[in-house]
């Protein structure tokens, strides 16, 4: 039977997740779609497109989707929902795993790797965050969860980006993007949004591509150009630290927006032209996980390994992390190795070095 595709949707309290679940859930796109959600909260999916308030964990919907709440934990609400499809009792093609507004959604998506049994039957997806425009700078600046949520994200969504003015919303992107490059971040109208952008995202999948917004990449080359060339990979040592960006602020500066280098969450990326070598860069990155692994969100690699003549895929959350043999170095590209990194205050001097002392 084939896996089970999985969707976390996460984002602060008032972001509109709701409003984009129950958009997903009316559309009709003909698939049935289980829903669990980690908590009822205030604002639970409307009753009316409920068929019955029942004192059941799962509810079925009027339009053949399925609805449940998590009492005891996800792995056992899982293991139940896969068990019921596959003795015919429910139907559904996909499940989408709603967070409560404060949640960090690291553990969530550890539960598809760790756990055999939910591995054997679900493909965890993507992480969607929703970001409220209206309120994301308070959020961000006040909430290490809210950065959180962004530094996990495969795919943003900002909501309610009509309620603020055009620079405010570009401001936003701009210091989302600091935090995530890999995540592309799409302003939402009511909760509108185009099933593509929500589902089969392979945020997961070990692809060859690294999923980096190509002006950050652009960006960060501009900066390393100012740097010294001492050396013959190009980092962007201090791209995101030091930044001279304006912090656009407005002339009250009541707006809250702050410089984004005062994030936490940070991304970073780093390359080599030299190839790496297999047992030292394993080492490296297990020390490093085995240390940081809490810090690091998410991280992925496209390498240029000693000894094949394929792309080496890694990437990991948290300290998990699994690599894969891609397809191979087309003839006349050049074999740079590029990854990118996204956590907590994590100590790129140390990784660069590493890094470094892990080439050929």
């Amino acid at each position: 039977m084939s896996l089970i595709p999985a969707t976390i949707l996460t984002g602060f309290l008032g972001s509109g997740k709701t409003t984009l679940l129950k958009r997903v859930l009316s559309e009709a796109h003909g698939q049935k779609i289980a829903v669990i959600e980690n908590e009822f909260g205030e604002e639970n999916i409307d009753n009316e497109i409920l068929v019955a308030d029942t004192q059941e964990n799962i509810i079925q919907m009027s339009n053949g989707c399925i609805c449940c709440t998590i009492r005891d934990d996800l792995r056992a609400t899982l293991q139940d929902l896969a068990q019921k499809k596959r003795k015919g009792e429910l139907d559904f093609e996909r499940v989408v795993i709603e967070t409560t507004g404060l949640a960090d959604p690291g553990p969530v998506a550890q539960t598809f790797f760790m756990d055999d049994e939910v591995a054997e039957q679900y493909l965890l997806d993507a992480i969607i965050t929703l970001v409220d425009a209206k309120h994301a700078a308070q959020q961000l600046n006040d909430r290490q969860e809210a950065r959180r949520q962004v530094g996990f994200a495969d795919q943003v969504f900002i909501s309610k980006a009509d309620l603020v003015a055009p620079d405010e919303v570009d401001a936003l992107i701009h210091r989302l993007k600091h935090m995530n490059p890999r995540a592309p971040m799409h302003p939402v109208h009511f909760g509108e949004v185009a099933i593509k952008d929500v589902f089969d995202l392979r945020g997961f999948n070990l692809n060859a591509k690294l999923d980096i917004d190509p002006d950050f990449l652009l960006k960060a080359d501009e900066e390393h150009d100012h740097a010294h060339h001492d050396h013959d990979h190009d980092h962007d040592h201090d791209h995101g630290e030091h930044c001279d960006h304006p912090s656009h602020q407005h002339g009250d500066g009541s707006h809250g927006h702050h410089h984004h280098h005062d994030d936490d969450v940070k991304s970073f990326v780093y390359r080599a032209t030299r190839p790496f070598n297999p047992a030292k860069l394993e080492d490296f990155l297990g020390a490093i996980v085995q240390v940081y692994g809490p810090r690091m969100l998410r991280y992925k690699g496209v390498l240029d390994m000693e000894g094949t003549d394929r792309k080496v895929i890694f990437q990991g959350v948290h300290q998990l992390m699994g690599s894969d043999l891609g397809p191979a170095w087309a003839e006349g590209e050049p074999r740079t190795s590029k990854m990118v990194f996204i956590g907590l205050d994590l100590p790129k001097d140390i990784l660069v070095q590493g890094l470094d002392q892990s080439l050929v």
